[in-house]
Formats: C-alpha cells, structure tokens, sequence
C-alpha cells in the first residue's frame, strides 16, 4: 500500500502547488488596485474571494493545472483568461481542448463552433461539431462540417471513418464506403478501415460484403475483441453458425475469454437472430473514437485520448468499452476518482459491468477509502460468491492494510466456492499462503504455497515467495535455494527475485555470492529500501564497512517500514555482529540435510 498511499500523497502536493500559484500569480502580477469579483471556478483552488485575478495569473495557473493533467481547473482558468482576450485564438484552442479531455462535451461543441467562426481548422473541433450534428441527426451538416479539413494520418482516419458514418446516416451508403476506401495512411489504417467498412455493410445489409470485408480485418488482429465479435456476429449472419463458435473457441483459447465473447457464444447458441454490432452512426463514430483513443491512451499522450473517449461517450452514452478505457487512462494518470466516475458510466446492463464495479472497489482503495472499497467489493462478492476477481481484489486490498484475518477469511471463502481447483486457481491459494504466513500460521501456509505449485508447477511468484519464508525462518535451506535459483531463471530481470537469491546465500553464509546478487538486484530496483539494507549487511561480512553504513543510510533515506527503520539506525551506528545470527540455522540445515 505504500505505492498507493504516495500516489495519493502525490496528488495531495499536486493541489497544493496549484493553490500555491494560482495565490501567488494574483498578488505578484496585477496591480494591488485592480480586483475583479471571484466565480466559482476561480475558488477551485480555494483561494479568498478578495484576491485580485490577473490575466497572466490565470493563463500560468491553467499551464500548471494542464502539466498536472488536471483538466477540468485547467479549463476553468484559461476560460477566464479568454474572457479576458477572447480575440486569442491559442487561448481558445486550449479551452476548447481542455473543456473536451475533462468531459465537459457541450462546453467544448460552442467553443469548436468559435473555431470554425474564426477560420481555424482544429480536426478535434471538426470532429466535435461533427459528431454533435450527428447525435441530431443532421447528417448532411455533420459530412459537411468533417470534410472541411484534415490534416496528419489520426486527423484522416479519425474524420474519415466519421464521414462514412455521416454519410450513411444519408442512405449514401456507396459513398460511405468510397471514403473508407480512399483513406490512405499507414499499416494501422488497414484494421480500423476494414472493421468499420463490414460494420458498413453489414448494418445495410448487405452481409457477404461484409463477410469478406471483416475477414481481413481478422486477418490482421485476431487479439482485438471487437473485431472478433463482428467476425463471429458476421459468420453467423451468413448462416456459418459453427464457424463463429470456432473464431470464439480460438480466442478463448488464447485469451482465456471474455465477457462479451460469452454474451456473443450465448446469442449464437439461442439461435436468436444477432444484430449488428454497430447500427447507428452516432454508434459507428463512438466507435472509431474509442478505438483511437485506446489506442492513444495505451501509448500516452493522455489529454488526446481522454478528449477521443470523452467524445466517444457523447455520441453514445451506452459505450461500455468507452468507459473501461476512459477509466483506465484516469488510473494511469492516477486519479482515482475520475476513474471511478469513468467506470460508474459503464450502462448497468453490460456484460462489462462486473469488471468496472471491480475498478471502482480498487480506486476507492486508491483513495485510501478503504471501508468504501470493502463495501462495495463485498457487495459484489455477496451477490455471487463464486466471483473470484472480487474475492481476489477485496483480499488483496485487506492484504496490502495488514488486516490478515479478515484476507484470509475471504480468500478462503473464494476457494470454498470451487469444485475441483485448476490451473487458473493457482493465485488464490498463492495470496492466502501470503495472509497464512503473515498471520504465523506457517504450516497451513506452506501447504497453500505447494499447492498453487502443483496447479502451476515453477510459477516464479510462488517459488520466490516460499523459497525466501524457508530461508527467513532457518528451514529447509537447500531446498529454497534451489527454488529461488529456479524463480531467477524465470525472472531473471525481476530485482526482488534476485534480491531473494542474495538474501539467501546471505543466510547461508557465503557473503560473496551474496553480495554478486544483491550488487544485481540494486540495479534492477535501485530506490528498494530493503534490497539496500540486505546490500550493506552483505558489504559489512565481507569487510567492506564503508559501503555497508552508505547503503544502510541510503535505505534510511528510501522510506524503510516503521519496523525495519529502528534496526538499520542501529546499523548505521554500531554496525553488524560479526557472525551472522543465522549460524544455528545453518548448522541445522546441514544436520537434517537441508
């Protein structure tokens, strides 16, 4: 938890210095005469309602604001800013970017509109002002409006592909295809253009078109999901009902499922009659914006995806994939509450819903509200107690606040739940082992820890975690060596392995291989308090006293547990015993043979 609790802390400072400028900018850069009455987006940041407010003190707060990648008080200062020069077109292009990225879509649409009124061609407010005409249905407006401009391969795809949709919503629907055809750009282009184009055709009807259409979109990605939902919907529309059920049986196989390709097997087993998956050109627009900007989102640049998912889910507010994603890029910016806002959009009727109610437990952890994550997790959990992702998430965050007892009551249940355990259920008994051997409870641990290496035989996690409790507690040396050996060949770049690895050759009392791996681990995990402190115990055995105090005060320095920071200060003053205290451990291990 410690990572989650600095992430908040993070944020904590992020609005400090936020605050701190935008009450610095106000008094240092007007003159003390010239005060201005204060909105409600001024006092954001909470600064007094008496505080001048300055041109340059908005502009430099909302750069601020925006490096944070805290749009919406991004947006509110350059609105004010731009009130205040509203001939400014960079001004203008930043609210009106920073209104979409937060959401604020409508907001967005009227300034896209002052865009288009002074003659500059933003693709993003095209495709804003586009994609509204297109949600009222005025779709000889929205084709106009797209086709204005467009300019760099996101730009042309992005209007491309919302052309089409535009035009479709005419009835032109050769044309539609025409400019999905015409669209020329790089290699990424052929899926996004294939997939939409069967969408085309199979919305129209027209389903060997799009038969032979989705075939080579599936021929570039069998991984996309959406693409291997239209390629089964289209197989069976085109009476090849078991040929779909294969391309579902091949993903299931490599992917280990997902929801909607159950929901998708579902409708073909019913032999109910399965709808396009894309009907409607607002649909067909969301679509191609989601795609684009998961994509982008993946890949950082997040102000531009959030602005495509955001659009994305105004022009179809049913947008569950939309959804996942915008949540997603929120949690890699960490920010917690926008991702839970995100996942909460998620309609309650998607097969997706489960997994963003998941999210939303583990973003309230995020937020250290830890009572709110385990009531809405147990909620889940109670509602179908064999859901194991929510068992898993809520033990997990139980876990990582060191409240064992309650973790290992909800592990256990989780597994009580299971007829006969697989492979997959290796991670179950792999966490309760954990919360076993944190509560002293190291026999029934030990056995949990074999047992998820039976269901998944030299799984490094397992074989790392069990190795090191052996060494930790003085058992059965020999053997944890070997799997720690076996978890680093696994893992080879993986420091708090090979930390492991250190640690017990450290235990073992051969210092010099111990100090080779932790040398190692170091730079695999430099900023690692413990793999730090275990360096300088191995430095000091070997003789090398000066650089055994440098690595116990940079572990000092790294922010060490409340338990462990007492001892490496005693370190630091009166270094190591000579014989290392696991002596009689040793000496036992080699009575019984390890």
């Amino acid at each position: 938890m410690t990572n989650l609790a600095s992430a908040v802390s993070r944020m904590d400072s992020k609005n400090s210095r936020l605050k701190a400028l935008a009450l610095v900018s106000a008094i240092a850069l007007m003159p003390v005469s010239a005060f201005a009455e204060t909105d409600a987006k001024s006092q954001v940041f909470g600064t007094p309602s008496n505080l001048p407010l300055t041109l340059s003190g908005s502009y430099l707060s909302g750069r601020l604001a925006g490096f944070q990648k805290d749009y919406g008080h991004a947006a509110a200062f350059y609105e004010e800013t731009l009130a205040a020069d509203p001939t400014n077109t960079m001004l203008l292009e930043r609210t009106f970017l920073l209104k979409l990225a937060n959401g604020d879509v409508e907001d967005a649409v009227h300034y896209a509109g002052e865009l288009e009124k002074a003659g500059l061609k933003n693709f993003l407010a095209q495709l804003a002002l586009g994609g509204q005409r297109i949600v009222e249905g005025s779709y000889t407006e929205a084709d106009e409006t797209l086709a204005a401009g467009r300019n760099g391969p996101l730009a042309q795809l992005s209007v491309g592909i919302s052309r089409a949709w535009s035009l479709y919503g005419s009835g032109k629907i050769d044309e539609a295809l025409v400019i999905i055809d015409n669209l020329q750009g790089p290699d990424w282009f052929g899926v996004f253009k294939a997939t939409h184009k069967a969408h085309l055709q199979f919305a129209a009807g027209r389903n060997e078109d799009a038969l032979r259409t989705i075939e080579g979109a599936y021929a570039l990605d069998q991984a996309a999901i959406r693409v291997v939902d239209a390629y089964a919907r289209i197989l069976a529309a085109n009476d090849r009902k078991q040929d779909a059920i294969a391309v579902l049986d091949q993903y299931d196989e490599q992917f280990r499922g997902h929801p909607k390709i159950e929901q998708t097997r579902a409708f073909l087993e019913s032999g109910e009659v399965i709808p396009p998956m894309v009907s409607d050109p607002a649909e067909g627009m969301s679509e191609i914006l989601y795609g684009l900007g998961a994509v982008i989102g993946r890949d950082g640049g997040e102000e531009l995806s959030t602005s495509y998912l955001q659009l994305a889910l105004h022009m179809d507010p049913n947008a569950e994939f939309a959804a996942i994603a915008l949540g997603s890029v929120f949690e890699r910016m960490e920010q917690p509450a926008r991702a839970i806002d995100a996942f909460m959009r998620v309609p309650d009727d998607s097969v997706l819903k489960r997994e963003a109610e998941i999210q939303v437990g583990l973003n309230y952890n995020a937020l250290e509200k830890v009572e709110e994550a385990r009531e809405h997790l147990e909620a889940l959990i109670t509602a179908d107690p064999s859901d194991l992702e929510a068992v898993i998430a809520l033990g997990n965050i139980l876990r990582s606040h060191e409240i064992y007892e309650e973790a290992e009551v909800v592990y256990t249940q989780g597994i009580d739940t299971i007829a006969e355990l697989e492979p997959q259920h290796w991670l179950l008994m792999y966490f309760r082992g954990i919360t076993r051997e944190r509560l002293g409870k190291w026999d029934i641990a030990e056995a949990d820890f074999r047992k998820a290496l039976e269901l998944n035989e030299n799984q490094p996690l397992v074989l790392n975690y069990l190795g090191y409790s052996l060494v930790d507690q003085g058992l059965k040396l020999d053997e944890a060596l070997e799997m720690i050996k076996t978890a680093v060949e696994l893992r080879p770049t993986d420091g708090y392995i090979v930390d492991s690895l250190g640690w017990v050759y450290y235990r073992l009392g051969r210092f010099e291989e111990a100090v080779k791996e932790l040398e190692r681990a170091i730079e695999l995990r430099p900023a690692d308090p413990v793999i730090n402190d275990h360096l300088g115990d191995a430095y000091w055995m070997v003789g090398r006293r000066n650089e055994a105090r440098f690595q116990w005060n940079h572990a000092r320095d790294l922010g060490p547990t409340e338990k462990d920071l007492p001892k490496i200060l005693d370190k630091i003053a009166n270094g190591l015993q000579e014989t290392p205290a696991t002596d009689a451990a040793k000496a036992d291990s080699d009575q019984n043979g390890g």
